[in-house]
């Protein structure tokens, strides 16, 4: 576990016309404060990443398909300083993650079909908060290929 990175269970509620799928509620004890709401579609196999903030807490949830989150704590003063954390949330695993300023993050598309993740970020975009790494060609020590065995 990386550390202030937050998984949350979240609820579904099935019924014959469809479902709810619960994601951020202002009295969720882990709310901070409302920024945006935007949905990324990403492609199966195709990679968004790396990037981290400076000041913006991002809420991840997968409401449709799924991808690999991949998260690595380069934060000096952190105890998980230098850890790599991967995830898997998605339809048969919606969860929520919080992800604290600071940690690089970047996603894969897996299976078969596109993924919506839904980012409930605490403040609006901004690109003078925001770094980027291409997800190959960077000093992170990840992998984006399957891991097979």
């Amino acid at each position: 576990m990386i550390h202030d990175v937050i998984i949350h269970p979240l609820r579904q509620v099935p019924d014959e016309r469809g479902k709810i799928m619960t994601m951020l509620r202002t009295d969720a004890e882990w709310f901070k404060q409302f920024g945006e709401i935007y949905f990324s579609i990403v492609y199966p196999g195709i990679i968004k990443g790396w990037h981290r903030h400076k000041v913006m807490t991002l809420n991840y949830a997968v409401v449709f398909g799924s991808i690999k989150l991949v998260l690595y704590d380069e934060r000096l003063d952190s105890p998980s300083h230098g850890q790599l954390m991967e995830i898997f949330p998605g339809e048969a695993n919606y969860i929520l993650i919080t992800i604290p300023p600071g940690i690089w993050n970047g996603f894969k598309g897996i299976g078969t079909t596109s993924a919506i993740v839904a980012n409930c970020a605490t403040h609006p975009h901004d690109p003078q908060e925001i770094e980027r790494l291409d997800p190959f060609q960077n000093h992170i020590p990840y992998n984006w290929g399957v891991k097979h065995g």
